[in-house]
């Protein structure tokens, strides 16, 4: 791995402008700081503005209220002006504090004026020299702006003081050489220290948006296994043919109900399904058929059951649906429609005569029963007593034939 992937991910190495290789990475940067530019541009231009109005101060201090005064008042007074406008205009629209023109058009305002300001200050050339340094480094390190315009104004400023002092301030060349080291150290560590805290600012975003992108990955794989999980949930409690509960989660279901409703006084019903010849159907038209049969006679069930009740497969042919707060009553109604409902299916496989039907079996759950198989039991005994009476019937535990279960 490169040293640009070690600190901050892949898309962290940088150009020699101190940006990021990856356009799209430097502008996500840049956008997401538009505003804390956007309000360090402004406290420079506030700080610009108020040195070169103080300066006015100083001015007259110095020269009186002549014509040369004037003049400087009104270079600097210029100045402060275009660096409020550009404040206030900042202030109103965020967004526009990295446009290069309305902020490369202050910099050649304070700059020109800069350099004007050394053609009728009568002060010594040390001070200008000072004044100039102190305004690259304001460039490198106060206002935000890309690297080619800050070099671009920086050499500007030192080579208008250079030509302004060759042409109109004559000045020893030994004077000469010292200012224009002056001016090449005060840009080299201007440089320096723009570049090492773009690159610090960058790498540190860079490192943001890589464990954003690690989070992201990290949730996406928390949402893909939770999911997963409540899959393999559903493939554990869910019979895989009809789409019902299988009979493990059913009888989960329904000890709770049993407890519930024996903790609390309430009736609760178990009622068992069988389909009617089923093996008979199965034997002559298939196991393709007979799938779509116990498809079909479970969508059935569940279709008339309430949302509180509970349906699964009990296995083969038979079902098994728990009815809490339903007494006999109630669940001989339920298993009535559910049985009328079978019996007006249609399977275009089937003819007239093979018509599809249903046996019930009824049992209420005892107030002094322990378990929930005692209920169960009496439920599967009204079944086959159905059954041996013919079938395609609802037959309740209390009114069974205990001999015909028996035969059955």
């Amino acid at each position: 791995m490169t040293a640009g992937k070690n600190e901050a991910g892949v898309g962290a190495s940088l150009n020699w402008r101190d940006e990021f290789h990856d356009s799209a990475l430097e502008t996500l940067f840049r956008r997401t700081m538009q505003i804390q530019d956007s309000e360090q541009l402004r406290r420079a231009l506030w700080i610009v503005a108020g040195i070169f109005l103080l300066l006015i101060v100083a001015d007259y201090l110095l020269l009186g209220a002549g014509a040369e005064f004037l003049a400087l008042a009104a270079i600097r007074f210029g100045v402060a002006l275009c660096c409020l406008a550009l404040a206030r205009f900042i202030g109103h629209h965020p967004a526009h504090a990295h446009w290069p023109l309305p902020l490369n058009l202050v910099y050649l305002a304070a700059s020109t004026g800069l350099l004007l300001t050394i053609l009728l200050y009568p002060g010594s050339i040390g001070l200008h020299v000072s004044s100039i340094v102190m305004a690259s480094l304001a460039i490198y390190l106060l206002v935000p702006n890309r690297l080619t315009w800050i070099l671009t104004w920086s050499g500007y400023l030192a080579f208008g003081f250079v030509l302004v002092a060759a042409l109109w301030k004559p000045l020893s060349p030994g004077m000469l050489a010292s200012s224009i080291l002056m001016l090449g150290f005060a840009n080299l560590m201007g440089w320096l220290t723009y570049s090492r805290l773009n690159r610090l600012q960058r790498r540190q975003f860079a490192l943001l948006v890589d464990e954003r992108e690690a989070n992201r990955k990290l949730q996406q794989e928390i949402e893909e296994r939770q999911l997963l999980e409540a899959q393999l949930r559903h493939m554990a409690s869910t019979d895989p043919l009809t789409g019902i509960a299988n009979r493990r989660h059913f009888f989960e279901q329904a000890e709770r109900e049993f407890h519930r409703a024996q903790r609390e006084g309430t009736p609760l019903t178990i009622c068992m399904v069988d389909i009617d010849l089923f093996k008979t159907l199965n034997d002559h038209h298939g196991h393709a058929v007979g799938d779509l049969v116990l498809t079909t006679v479970a969508s059935c069930c569940a279709s008339v059951l309430r949302e509180t009740d509970l349906i699964g497969r009990y296995g083969g042919e038979e079902f098994v649906i728990a009815l809490p707060q339903a007494d006999l009553e109630t669940a001989t109604f339920i298993a009535e429609r559910l049985r009328h409902k079978v019996t007006s299916l249609r399977l275009p496989m089937l003819d007239e005569s093979q018509r599809l039907s249903v046996t019930v079996g009824i049992s209420q759950v005892e107030p002094d029963e322990a378990k929930l198989e005692s209920a169960l039991q009496r439920a599967d005994d009204a079944l086959y007593a159905g059954k041996s009476q013919g079938r395609n019937c609802v037959i309740v535990a209390d009114e069974a034939d205990p001999s015909l279960a028996a035969r059955a």
